[in-house]
């Protein structure tokens, strides 16, 4: 089994370390994990790799050049503007020629260093920023002498997609559709007994007989620990002088218990969600830590389980390792929750921010408002989580007073850690893809940049990933541009705040009064003082809460004055008011 680059070069892959664990537990074939993206990443360096990987299309160009001669020019000038914002000037760019160069040697090498004929079955996982390097890899095994059949699967083998992968590239003799472990093994049985049936989700370029048995694995608490193995063992090899620890990937669950947002289609592969228990996490955990000797590991799940995670954590609280984590978890997570996430290790998270408009956020379905957004930028670093995420720009049919509402917004979350311009993609599967009307969307696109990647005759049977669209795209772009400039600036504040400061906006309790301290983006810090009743609604607020709760909590005062205050604290961006709900922004620094 193969996991081409872009991968992550300091982790292994967590596709590839649980269907070895699978195959080799349930059944009686071995499975050998090979990571070229290991080997290209040392002829690269790490530095230049991580600068490709992060960016999808660049990484894309290198194999696609490789794979299509004839599409080089136009790959090297996507490669090129991909990369131009990373590099300061165009000399501090990586040469496209000599890059794709060394990744070529790098292959070619590398296969010329296995005996392909032992092999039964090749398979190779393609999700993101890899289906280009697996198409090169596995034509070139697919030319060798004595190649066995080769398989695809992984997140960009799902539905029409693995289908059309299928019927244009003849090198490809089976796709699996979703989950891989159960498939795999059958395929396997299958190909050693030329006998039986295969499911229906193993798409196969001959005809077969097949059955329509769900390969979805039910309890994912019968699943082994992920295998590993090989990837240290190459990493032995590879980096001998041992330059960087391994960040271990673990899976919580998998699919989405949300699953509605409007613009994701990272849930194509699953048809339900399901998740581990604590106990069966905590034990995994505990055999990768002590078998691998890490202490960073990143969960894979779209979302975080709710009540198992909660269990996990108290217990990690309670276990002496000093074990990091990073999570993606739903915006809606109080607290108390963050509070005890980061007492178990949980030092970073995702989180889908994607928009400051409460109406922007109801179009995408998100389930969350502005002001609960605020709450765990702010909750997250208040617990001492890095709260990492995106802000959605030229989503389809954004009205100027959406736009207009994010950029004011922005003005109240500049204390906490900046989110990042995610321009609006068309994903295939996604609810906007399948009801592109709704959106304001007349009609769906190749893809400008997969034209500059694939030659006419493949791009006319192939379903990709994401499309461009017909619809109010010139508009978005314009409309969007002063949110993308204040998204800049906002980075640009915390780039010059030193490591490890306190947060910008913090204040210190004297009993009866407060001291405030907000540092601004173009000004000296101003300091403010609350005293008595002032004082007190402000930490009351601490939490989201409502005029009524106020009112009633206060009830001695009289309203106006409750609403005269509020609203003079939210003018100063100390308070943010969104209808009849309050927060307070500041987060109080302890001894």
């Amino acid at each position: 089994m193969i996991s081409m680059p872009w991968a992550i070069y300091n982790r292994p892959s967590i596709q590839l370390g649980s269907l070895k664990a699978y195959v080799e537990t349930n059944s009686e074939f071995s499975a050998h994990c090979f990571h070229p993206y290991l080997d290209i990443a040392a002829a690269l360096g790490t530095d230049l790799y991580t600068t490709i990987s992060d960016s999808s299309w660049a990484g894309e160009a290198v194999f696609s050049a490789l794979l299509f001669e004839e599409k080089y020019p136009e790959a090297e000038k996507l490669f090129n503007k991909s990369l131009k914002k990373s590099a300061a000037s165009a000399s501090d760019r990586p040469v496209f020629e000599k890059t794709v160069k060394a990744v070529e040697e790098v292959c070619n090498r590398w296969l010329a260093e296995t005996d392909w004929s032992s092999f039964q079955l090749v398979g190779v996982s393609v999700c993101f920023n890899q289906l280009l390097a697996s198409l090169y890899i596995s034509r070139k095994i697919s030319n060798l002498a004595g190649s066995p059949p080769i398989v695809f699967g992984g997140s960009s083998c799902a539905g029409e997609l693995g289908k059309s992968l299928l019927a244009t590239f003849p090198w490809i003799d089976f796709v699996v559709d979703g989950e891989g472990e159960a498939s795999l093994v059958d395929l396997l049985e299958y190909l050693t007994n030329q006998t039986g049936k295969l499911p229906d989700c193993i798409y196969s370029k001959a005809p077969v007989a097949t059955s329509p048995l769900s390969q979805e694995i039910t309890d994912l608490n019968a699943l082994p620990t992920p295998d590993f193995d090989h990837y240290f063992k190459q990493l032995r090899i590879t980096f001998p002088d041992s330059p960087f620890s391994p960040i271990l990937p673990v899976e919580f669950s998998r699919g989405c218990w949300w699953n509605k947002c409007t613009f994701c289609n990272l849930n194509l592969q699953w048809h339900n969600y399901r998740a581990k228990n604590a106990e069966k996490m905590l034990s995994e955990l505990s055999t990768l830590c002590k078998r691998f000797q890490c202490l960073d590991f990143t969960f894979c799940d779209n979302a975080l389980p709710v009540g198992e995670s909660k269990r996990f954590f108290d217990t990690m609280a309670q276990v002496e390792p000093d074990i990091r984590f990073f999570a993606e978890i739903r915006g809606t997570t109080s607290y108390e929750s963050l509070l005890a996430f980061r007492k178990g290790g949980l030092d970073t998270i995702q989180v889908g921010i994607e928009s400051l408009s409460t109406s922007l956020l109801t179009r995408m379905k998100k389930g969350v408002t502005t002001i609960e957004n605020l709450a765990i930028m702010k909750h997250a670093m208040a617990a001492g989580i890095r709260l990492e995420g995106n802000l959605i720009v030229e989503f389809p049919g954004s009205t100027e007073q959406e736009v207009a509402e994010t950029a004011e917004n922005i003005a109240y979350v500049l204390p906490f850690h900046p989110l990042s311009a995610a321009a609006f993609f068309l994903g295939h599967g996604s609810p906007v893809a399948c009801n592109p009307q709704e959106f304001g969307i007349s009609a769906q696109l190749t893809h400008s940049k997969n034209k500059s990647l694939f030659p006419d005759s493949v791009l006319h049977t192939m379903t990709l990933l994401s499309s461009e669209y017909r619809g109010d795209r010139s508009k978005q772009k314009i409309l969007w541009q002063p949110v993308r400039k204040k998204i800049e600036k906002w980075q640009e504040f915390h780039k010059l705040r030193e490591d490890g400061q306190p947060p910008a906006l913090r204040y210190r309790d004297g009993g009866n009064f407060i001291i405030i301290r907000q540092e601004l983006a173009d000004a000296p810090p101003l300091r403010h003082k609350l005293t008595g009743l002032s004082r007190q609604i402000y930490i009351f607020c601490s939490e989201i809460r409502t005029l009524d709760e106020i009112k009633k909590q206060f009830n001695s005062s009289k309203d106006s004055a409750i609403l005269a205050f509020i609203d003079q604290l939210c003018q100063k961006r100390l308070m943010f008011r969104e209808h009849s709900r309050v927060l307070s922004l500041a987060i109080r620094q302890r001894k």
